[in-house]
């Protein structure tokens, strides 16, 4: 059938009957078809699309695997690295450790040493400290002796007493060339850093009130240094 057979008015018709004139269940049924078709089409697509997913995932898990057995390996290289440093210097410092330790015993020894030496030297100089001070005694101790012989047979008392005095003289003069001098005490002011009284006693005088009137044992001084108190009687 041809359509031009048809006026306008009729082909207006037929196709009013075929869109809405058509029962609803065809219609219905048509829609069913349609979608169903559309959601083959689509899982097909999705189909499509999600092996090349697929491969894309498995490249980048390769990737990431890839990526993650390289950084383990250069973590265990940087490792066994560092562990090779940590022992060579820990060598190095036992090594010199041991140095050092040798070293410690070896000035320990030496300074033990020294220590015996020193000691034994300090005992030496107590024992031959005084050996100059009595080698410059004995000359007096010959003038002594002479004067003892000269006593016995001498009947000049005056000769022997000038040599008595001689050798007083020569005996005080040693002790100031060691620095030995005596305190002075006739008439000075008591002074309780260089005398020590043993006794009081009425003053002649005014002027020797709380000064030294007597003396019965002289002091000495060493070097500014009072080795001997004078004992003294003050007067009041």
């Amino acid at each position: 059938m041809k359509l031009q057979q048809f006026t306008p008015s009729e082909i207006y018709k037929i196709i009013y009957k075929r869109i809405f004139l058509t029962p609803f269940w065809f219609r219905a049924l048509f829609t069913q078809k349609l979608n169903m078709k559309k959601q083959k089409h689509n899982e097909e697509q999705s189909e499509v699309i999600e092996p090349v997913m697929n491969n894309e995932d498995v490249q980048a898990a390769e990737s990431a695997e890839t990526t993650e057995t390289t950084e383990t390996k250069e973590s265990t290289q940087t490792t066994e690295q560092a562990a090779d440093q940590i022992e060579d210097e820990l060598g190095q410092i036992t090594q010199k450790c041991v140095e050092l330790n040798d070293k410690n015993l070896r000035l320990m020894a030496e300074f033990d040493n020294y220590r015996k030496r020193t000691l034994k030297e300090r005992m030496d100089l107590l024992k031959t400290a005084s050996e100059g001070v009595l080698v410059n005694m004995l000359p007096l101790v010959d003038d002594f002796e002479r004067a003892m012989k000269a006593m016995e047979t001498s009947e000049d008392v005056q000769a022997v007493k000038d040599g008595v005095e001689l050798i007083y003289s020569k005996f005080i003069a040693f002790l100031l060339q060691n620095g030995v001098k005596a305190i002075p005490d006739k008439n000075e002011t008591f002074d309780t850093e260089f005398h020590e009284a043993i006794t009081t006693f009425p003053a002649p005088s005014e002027e020797l009130k709380g000064k030294i009137i007597d003396c019965a044992s002289k002091g000495y001084t060493l070097n500014e240094k009072v080795i001997r108190f004078s004992k003294v009687v003050v007067g009041e």
